[in-house]
């Protein structure tokens, strides 16, 4: 009996929970798009839909990114473990570059001019 209340507990939250989301979603979107973009209301069970419709498109039924983090962690590993110490150093330089570049003050204050 205990387990059939608490499985009926986790189902209720379940669903509460997807309510919730689909309400602040709908009322987010009928807040932000008519107005910026001159797109419809939508209703509850729309949003739902485009809830359920995102997450088809964009992650899958599966576990999402998981599966393919997998594949390139493992061949990310297997590259930097076959790199030199030189290689390696210049890998992380080429990174450095590209994500975390900082304009330095004589560039910041070019660009102002």
């Amino acid at each position: 009996m205990k387990k059939v209340l608490w499985i009926g507990g986790i189902v209720v939250l379940g669903v509460v929970a997807v309510s919730a989301f689909t309400l602040v979603t709908m009322y987010l979107w009928n807040w932000l798009v008519p107005e910026l973009f001159h797109g419809p209301l939508i209703n509850f069970w729309q949003t739902l839909g485009l809830l359920v419709l995102s997450k088809i498109l964009f992650s899958g039924f599966g576990k999402g990114g998981q599966r393919h983090n997998g594949q390139w962690r493992g061949y990310w590993k297997q590259k930097w473990h076959a790199m030199t110490p030189e290689e390696k150093e210049k890998f992380k330089m080429k990174m450095k570059e590209k994500w975390c570049y900082r304009p330095t003050d004589k560039e910041s204050s070019t660009a102002t001019d």
